[in-house]
């Protein structure tokens, strides 16, 4: 239980929200980790809040040279990793203390390579806005293509089994682009627990209407997962499908 977990974290203008996100990172329980922060030339202040924080040797900043998007900082943040384990935490959201201590646990003692947990949603002031966020038991390849089940920052893969992730560089759902790679090699396991709190803002992609949703999972299946036209509209209906299924069993309140 001391190996190392490189924490994936791409920010953007999130210099009201990252401190808090970071000092969840700096709360856990579980102390051997580095965190991989990309900043995606943010225009705020991110870089004065992240500073002070910089003198802790486990915490690695680094600053695009132009604004790419979160699938550019994540592919360059998951090629600086050094981990065994590799955890993702968005620059506006909050883990539990025993977050990576619980789920480093249940890979291990379930011999598991990729997994996910349960996790609430919060508003921009950081309160429980009474919704909880849960998903399959054991997601297989085809569980996977059919919806993009885990939060991203719920998500954990062990580096030695999946390998080093790069993605395309698409600008909507490049962590859906991610866990479709790591499927390949591993089916992804739930903790069912609530170890994550999910910062909902105006703006996110779950806000959009169905015409942009429709859009933007045709261009995942059809460019970075290499469909044909015919497969990637099939696949772009079934996501539709079990959106709804999802939000039918798996979110309550």
């Amino acid at each position: 239980m001391n190996e190392l977990v490189s924490i994936i974290m791409p920010s953007y203008n999130t210099a009201r929200f990252i401190k808090e996100t970071v000092d969840s990172v700096f709360a856990q329980t579980y102390k051997n980790f580095e965190l991989i922060i990309v900043d995606d030339c943010s225009t705020d202040d991110t870089d004065d809040v992240v500073a002070p924080y910089l003198s802790d040797a486990r915490v690695k900043y680094i600053k695009n040279e132009k604004n790419s998007g979160a699938a550019v900082s994540r592919n360059r943040a998951l090629q600086e990793a050094a981990g065994k384990w590799i955890a993702f935490l968005d620059s506006d959201d909050l883990w539990d203390p025993k977050k990576l201590e619980k789920q480093i646990a249940f890979m291990k003692n379930g011999g598991y390579h990729f997994s996910y947990t349960n996790y609430v949603e919060i508003d921009e002031k950081s309160a429980l806005l009474g919704r909880k966020v849960s998903g399959p038991k054991k997601i297989t390849k085809t569980g996977m293509y059919n919806f993009c089940w885990p939060g991203c920052l719920t998500v954990m893969y062990d580096a030695e089994k999946i390998g080093l992730v790069q993605i395309e560089d698409i600008k909507k759902n490049n962590d859906y682009a991610m866990w479709l790679k790591a499927i390949k090699k591993a089916n992804c396991y739930l903790l069912d627990e609530e170890l994550a709190r999910y910062r909902k803002r105006s703006g996110s992609i779950s806000n959009h209407s169905y015409t942009k949703l429709i859009k933007w999972h045709y261009r995942l299946y059809r460019h970075a997962e290499k469909k044909n036209p015919v497969s990637s509209f099939v696949l772009t209906l079934r996501n539709l499908f079990f959106g709804v299924i999802k939000k039918i069993i798996y979110v309550k309140g």
